[in-house]
């Protein structure tokens, strides 16, 4: 008789706790193979195909698409040795377990146990005109101060002292039945009547938070997923990294010669990123300041043997930031291969949470934007980020002549804990020489 084995959302790595539900690769009754993927999940780094370790017949499904499970969490069901599911068996079948945890998964690290699953809650991004059962207390400014009432005054006359204070009430619109005299036995006096008055001038109370938000609610999106991890990330960047920035122009005219005439002779493409990655890796190999962390628990500086280069690469699911390793033992035929291919997969979400860790440094080309200039954010928990602006064509003195020239800006952001701005000036300053005369590279190459 066929064994059913539960199968659950395996430790996907780098501290990852949760997935969502992208899209199921197999319905129930459907045969699976031994590390087939299952499911398409969602992940804060990358959207990930999780292979399930089992062969056999999948009995259930757990979560639907769109929804969040926590690692741990049951994924499926499959009858291990079942070549078919008779009619009828599924609710069965998903109701069964065996209690073993599955073998763990190749490259997705250990299987911890996790809470149950929850709901993902949709966002609500429009009002609903149908009548709501409980609606929320919703505060309503008064169009004019309300006096507080006396106690209920049997019927007859109002007791008030004198003439004159009825005809002060009459002229400026006071019900005296509504007031409660601070005189003997209630007696309303003049001075009742001017408190009356003074309220009614008093401003009406502006509306409170929750009345405009009533009124006029707008979209709310989750800060979840890839977003809320770039936010932590970004905030974390600047609670803990007393950050700086310099900048520089430069004149990259040579730099894009040099680009073109490497492109003439044949061969596969370089890139203008692979160029400026080149430098930078020959600069950091100057300023090893810059490739490095700190560890705050031992208050040291750790300076990193290899560079890791992160760079930034806009999708549709927003800003990731792959990571070519060992990028100083690359050339720019190399950089530029890889650079495509990590380009590629992370437009089609495809990168490996193993992709998107572990930088040492980060190379930010918002010139893809129009941009000239940005300070950028440290990637925590690097040390300094190089931005570049866009390669235009600017008026510039060269050799003493005004001429038109391709000229970028480049700027700098580092953490000042790991070095001064003597450091980081060198740094900006070498990487600028090498794009105004790309043969300063040919010391390093």
């Amino acid at each position: 008789m066929p064994q059913v084995m539960e199968f659950k959302l395996p430790d996907l790595g780098e501290g990852l706790t949760e997935a969502e539900i992208v899209r199921w690769l197999v319905a129930v009754g459907d045969v699976v193979a031994i590390d087939q993927p299952v499911v398409e999940v969602e992940t804060a780094k990358a959207m990930v195909e999780v292979p399930c370790p089992y062969g056999g017949v999948v009995t259930a499904r757990f979560g639907e698409e769109g929804e969040e499970l926590p690692v741990g969490a049951p994924l499926i069901t499959v009858a291990v040795g079942a070549q078919s599911m008779p009619a009828g068996a599924e609710e069965s079948a998903g109701a069964e377990g065996s209690g073993e945890a599955p073998r763990p998964l190749i490259g997705y690290g250990s299987d911890h146990s996790r809470p149950a699953r929850r709901r993902r809650v949709r966002p609500v991004t429009a009002a609903v005109s149908a009548p709501v059962t409980a609606p929320a207390p919703v505060a309503v400014a008064p169009a004019a101060p309300v006096v507080p009432a006396a106690p209920a005054v049997p019927a007859g006359p109002v007791p008030v002292i004198s003439p004159l204070v009825r005809k002060l009430a009459k002229d400026h619109g006071v019900d005296l039945r509504a007031l409660h005299g601070s005189g003997p036995e209630g007696l309303i006096l003049r001075a009742d009547v001017e408190a009356a008055l003074a309220a009614l001038r008093e401003p009406a109370p502006a509306p409170a938070p929750a009345a405009v938000a009533g009124a006029a609610q707008g979209e709310r999106i989750p800060l979840k997923g890839l977003r809320g991890a770039v936010a932590e990330k970004l905030s974390r960047s600047r609670r803990e990294i007393p950050d700086a920035t310099c900048w520089v122009d430069a004149d990259a005219t040579e730099l894009m010669a040099a680009r073109a005439a490497m492109n003439a002779v044949g061969g596969p493409k370089i890139s203008v990123l692979a160029l400026l990655a080149r430098i930078c890796t020959a600069a950091l190999a100057k300023y090893p300041e810059l490739n490095s962390t700190v560890d705050l628990a031992a208050k040291e500086i750790v300076r990193l043997p290899s560079v890791h280069l992160g760079f930034a690469a806009q999708t549709e699911r927003g800003l990731v930031v792959p990571v070519v390793r060992d990028a100083q033992g690359r050339n720019p035929e190399s950089l530029s291969a890889e650079f495509a291919r990590l380009t590629e997969l992370a437009r089609a979400g495809k990168l490996a949470p193993a992709d998107l860790t572990g930088g040492t440094f980060t190379l930010n080309n918002y010139g893809v934007f129009g941009v000239d200039g940005s300070t950028p954010i440290v990637n925590h928990p690097e040390a300094a980020m190089l931005g570049v602006g866009r390669i235009i064509d600017k008026p510039w003195v060269h050799d003493g002549q005004l001429a038109v020239r391709k000229v970028v800006q480049l700027s700098l952001t580092f953490d000042h804990r790991v070095c001064d701005g003597g450091t980081a000036g060198g740094f900006l300053r070498y990487v600028a020489d090498c794009v105004e005369s790309p043969a300063v590279l040919l010391r390093t190459l």
